[in-house]
């Protein structure tokens, strides 16, 4: 599992870590993890020439000591010092001592036009609302280069705590953070900032609590929640699926989001709605029903609003249901919140970021640029699991648990009809027994891989994701 932590709880580890050791142990072993990674980017050295743009935080001083270490192996370091006045003292007397030079930022273009690498410490983790003009004149001058960029901790100008980025910042190749992620670094906007995240260990582990503010499971974690059928397993211990979705105008909804439930394992589907001739030409194992979502039989979960039009009724009688229900597409619109709130059962939401914008009367811009705070917002105005899709998809529950963060997703994936799919496998796994946020980190890790393996780098359409999702299954349990 993949975990990260608020800059506060950092804060506090690396305080109580700092109290047990000798003085500038904890920047030394930074600066030693920083200076490896540049190196390893650089491949040869000694001649490369190295800027080092250099802030009044710790950060600058992690860069310094860095820069000491490459120009000590032969590097040509040049230090851009942007604050000289707060410049960490040890560190530009290291950097100096191994043979680096110091510049103004008015003097920057000429070294950075030249470098080979440009490493990032202008602002730590505390930073807020983006770079400051001069800051911000270097980060446009790195943009010009072609020089690999390494940022200390996270790029300067994003911020750590939400993954916002308000204004002119760094975008890096790789960066470089110690002891912990931050959810900047697993959360768009920023999470493109970063580039690849390496992170170093100096010991703060056994200083961190237990529950971090994100968690992002990786294949074992997801593997151990997969709902696999034992020898007494038939389809109705598999779990039973409901599905509330279609209409004669999007009758492709409700064939999707039984795609996905039948590829995600349920037992058994059974379908509600006007496409059910569609369904059945498609998927003759489906149950079909035409007599409404509380007359239609037994299931252990429920999906619905794939397509649904302006048709109220079904989304009315499956949030009256006492199994947990899926809410997407048109039934996020049509559901009254007061019902959703009202529910004991689990619910989970999944809206995209424009549906989620709807929900909560803001833009959409507002949503894509501050993820992490609408899910939350949604999570608790509804008091269910939401997962928000897009380029990292958050699943928030109960107020104090983790945000669950999936990156396994691709650009190809946004293609009509990809979200049905999603949806009717989460509520195959909702009906095999996953709690709303299991199933939906699971759903969003599986439906992510099955669009990476069905694109392989070339258009593919919802149904061509539906049926890799066996494949994503298979990779992840192997």
């Amino acid at each position: 599992m993949r975990t990260a932590y608020s800059v506060d709880t950092v804060r506090t580890a690396e305080g109580a870590l700092m109290e047990r050791l000798p003085d500038g142990t904890l920047m030394q072993r930074a600066a030693a993890g920083l200076a490896a990674a540049c190196a390893q980017l650089l491949g040869r050295v000694y001649g490369a020439r190295v800027v080092l743009l250099v802030g009044s935080g710790d950060n600058g001083g992690d860069a310094l000591y860095a820069g000491a270490r490459l120009a000590a192996r032969g590097a040509g370091v040049t230090a851009v010092l942007l604050s000289p006045e707060r410049v960490h003292p040890g560190g530009l007397a290291a950097l100096r001592r191994a043979g680096g030079t110091t510049a103004a930022p008015e003097d920057a273009g000429p070294p950075l036009r030249r470098a080979r690498l440009v490493v990032d410490g202008i602002v730590g983790i505390g930073g807020r609302g983006g770079l400051r003009p001069k800051a911000a004149r270097l980060a446009e001058l790195v943009a010009e280069g072609d020089a690999a960029v390494v940022a200390v901790d996270l790029p300067s100008g994003v911020e750590a705590d939400t993954g916002e980025v308000r204004g002119p910042a760094i975008r890096a190749d790789l960066t470089v953070t110690f002891g912990t992620h931050k959810p900047a670094h697993l959360i768009d906007p920023a999470r493109e900032y970063a580039g690849s995240v390496r992170l170093v260990d100096i010991g703060l582990g056994p200083e961190l609590p237990r529950t971090p503010v994100l968690e992002s499971p990786q294949h074992a974690e997801i593997a151990a929640l997969l709902p696999v059928p034992g020898a007494e397993s038939d389809k109705y211990r598999r779990g039973v699926v409901g599905i509330a979705a279609g209409s004669a105008r999007y009758p492709g909804a409700a064939v999707l989001a039984v795609a996905g439930a039948l590829r995600g394992g349920a037992g058994a589907v059974r379908y509600v709605g006007a496409a059910g001739e569609a369904v059945l030409a498609r998927f003759p194992e489906t149950l079909v029903s035409d007599r409404g979502p509380a007359k239609a039989g037994r299931v252990q979960a429920w999906v619905v609003g794939p397509g649904a039009g302006e048709d109220a009724g079904p989304v009315a009688e499956v949030l009256a249901a006492e199994v947990p229900v899926l809410l997407d597409a048109d039934g996020l619109r049509l559901a009254e919140r007061g019902a959703v709130r009202a529910r004991t059962a689990p619910t989970l939401l999944t809206p995209h970021a424009g549906e989620a914008a709807a929900l909560l009367g803001v833009s959409r811009e507002e949503v894509e640029g501050a993820r992490l705070t609408a899910v939350r917002e949604l999570a608790a105005r509804y008091r269910a699991t939401v997962l928000l899709k897009g380029s990292t998809t958050l699943v928030a529950g109960e107020p104090g648990e983790p945000v669950r963060v999936n990156a396994t997703g691709t650009p190809w994936l946004a293609t009509a009809g990809s979200g049905d799919v999603l949806s009717g496998l989460a509520g195959s796994l909702l009906a095999a027994g996953l709690s709303a946020r299991d199933a939906g980190s699971t759903a969003a890790h599986l439906h992510g891989l099955a669009g990476r393996l069905a694109a392989r780098g070339a258009p593919v359409g919802a149904h061509d994701v539906a049926e890799a999702i066996p494949r994503a299954w298979r990779s992840v349990g192997e």
